[in-house]
């Protein structure tokens, strides 16, 4: 992990395995690095990546405001979900939608709560695959131009025998909830 921290601190891109699937990340409030990410994956920047945080307290330094709905959805939720919150802050404006919108999610254990926790700072994830392939749900999946693009790779293991995506769940501030993927 003390590598993979060092990369991101030096605005390097990382190959690991998320909560969900195999992901692509980088630190969260460095502009240059996200647009690494966004040409590496051959993606538009207009739609945006999410991010990940370790905990609520570094969530409330990220997005304005929280909603009720979110904090009750986190402390329910069974399986990894990301929350689309109306306004981002303190994040690179390259990975806020043009709504000013972002999406966010609490990884709750293992590997990337630890990363995170000790990065101190939120690390984007993004699916480890050009953009309109299908998404890697094995390391052996992941395309050559992924792997030689990243400065890191991770060497850990896929996470389970049967990976997907997280639920997205946008809640506005004033509390309405749209399901975007469940």
């Amino acid at each position: 992990m003390t590598k993979a921290i060092r990369i991101l601190k030096e605005g390097g891109i990382i190959l690991y395995p998320s909560d969900t699937i195999w992901g692509i990340g980088c630190d969260a409030t460095n502009s240059v690095a996200v647009t690494r990410i966004y040409d590496l994956k051959q993606r538009i920047e207009s739609k945006s990546m999410i991010c990940l945080v370790s905990d609520t307290d570094m969530l409330k330094q990220y997005v304005e405001a929280i909603p009720h709905e979110a904090l009750t959805l986190l402390s329910q939720s069974t399986k990894p979900t990301t929350i689309v919150y109306d306004k981002a802050i303190n994040l690179a404006k390259n990975i806020i939608a043009e709504d000013g919108s972002i999406g966010i999610r609490v990884v709750k254990n293992g590997f990337c709560n630890d990363l995170v926790k000790a990065f101190k700072k939120p690390i984007v994830s993004t699916s480890a695959n050009i953009s309109g392939a299908k998404s890697p749900r094995a390391f052996k999946e992941i395309q050559d131009k992924i792997l030689t693009g990243v400065d890191y790779v991770v060497n850990l293991p896929d996470n389970s025998n049967n990976p997907v995506p997280s639920s997205v769940v946008k809640i506005t501030n004033d509390g309405v909830i749209t399901v975007l993927r469940a």
